[in-house]
């Protein structure tokens, strides 16, 4: 009996996520209601855990007066009015704002060469042309510590197509007005499927996404909109548009959101390979001999650098080379005649690193990185 009002509960909490996505908030307070009132039978079933289940009852009895009070806020202020935000077509050059051209090529990125190899191979099946039985994955998730080139990945991954390519972060799509955030993403996904084949690449994708419990009830609409446009139209005619996100907090997510990026890519903090690659890569231009790339890179590894901190290390050395090389810099008449200034260098050596490598500092330990690999472990695929 509890199977059969599980099974219930799952097919009214799909409907009701169809209502909120589609902006029918009338419609979604009733399937709340009935999933609260499903929850409430279990409860009775099951004596043993019916603390539990009365708590997620209440919370969908909370999530049905949410949604009355805004349907009731949204007919008080009409859409596109001074107070209400946008709406329909208005929406359109807000999104367009969001394509962008990359410039990034795979060599660009130091390391990486698997996830390059997975995330280039997958993009490219994507967008080729194939066999009706060859289904490309909508939805590709980059996932790791901040600062190991997620982003990157995704401008390259766009720069090597003939895409249009949308560069979303979650500010670009929150708004302060109820329900603008849900039409926000409709018109996104809206003008991608227009423009395809498309990238839609969205970084932060946790602020979007967080797990339901808790949340607001404009955050519950927000999520189930991005779910549906996620799960594209099902006919054939339906044009290509490839989803690819990426999150420093991957078990923050929802666990539908997962579901909807069946292909989950971790992005490591770099190798000793991979920081020789980024060193050389953020010194171009400079004589480099004298360095000991192997010391740089054991030592990045040992103070769990990521390509970020690479690259700010390898600034750091670089302006000691040029404070001790041009003192005049640091005078403060030498503004007066800055265009008239020519900048000395020399080789960059070992002790400029050892100064930068003083005042690089890495925030994360040995526990987080064990924390990504064992979601990767688990999740990861």
């Amino acid at each position: 009996m509890q199977s059969l009002y599980l099974s219930l509960f799952e097919e009214c909490r799909r409907e009701y996520e169809r209502a909120l996505a589609g902006g029918d908030e009338k419609a979604a307070a009733e399937f709340a209601e009935k999933c609260a009132g499903i929850l409430r039978k279990i409860a009775e079933k099951t004596p043993s855990r019916a603390g539990l289940y009365l708590e997620k009852a209440r919370k969908w009895e909370a999530t049905a007066r949410e949604l009355r009070e805004g349907a009731e806020r949204s007919k008080a202020v009409p859409p596109g009015s001074a107070g209400g935000g946008l709406t329909g077509d208005e929406y359109t050059p807000l999104v367009e704002g969001l394509i962008s051209h990359s410039a990034i090529t795979w060599e660009d990125i130091g390391g990486l060469e698997e996830v390059k190899k997975l995330l280039a191979r997958n993009v490219a099946l994507a967008f080729a042309k194939k066999p009706e039985a060859v289904k490309p994955w909508r939805g590709i998730l980059l996932f790791g510590p901040p600062g190991t080139g997620k982003t990157l990945l995704a401008s390259a991954a766009a720069g090597s197509l003939n895409a249009t390519f949308f560069n979303v972060k979650a500010s670009d799509v929150l708004s302060k007005y109820y329900g603008e955030s849900s039409k926000l993403i409709s018109a996104l996904y809206r003008v991608a499927r227009e423009r395809a084949p498309s990238m839609v690449f969205i970084d932060e994708i946790d602020a979007l996404s967080p797990k339901r419990e808790n949340v607001h009830e404009a955050t519950r609409r927000t999520l189930a909109t991005l779910l549906t446009e996620l799960d594209g139209f099902k006919g054939k005619e339906e044009r290509f548009v490839l989803t690819l996100a990426s999150t420093n907090t991957p078990w923050d997510l929802d666990e539908a959101i997962l579901s909807r990026f069946p292909l989950r890519v971790y992005v490591p903090l770099p190798d000793k390979e991979a920081v020789k690659a980024i060193v050389r890569i953020h010194t171009r231009g400079l004589d480099v001999s004298r360095l000991d790339l192997d010391a740089i890179a054991e030592e990045s590894v040992k103070r769990f650098y990521s390509g970020r901190e690479i690259a700010s290390l390898c600034q750091a050395a670089i302006h000691h080379m040029l404070e001790e090389m041009n003192p005049e810099l640091g005078e403060l008449d030498a503004l007066s005649r800055i265009g008239e200034l020519e900048l000395k260098v020399r080789p960059l050596e070992m002790r400029d690193f050892e100064e930068a490598f003083r005042r690089i500092k890495s925030p994360l330990t040995r526990k987080d990185i064990e924390r990504y690999e064992k979601w990767a472990e688990e999740f990861g695929g």
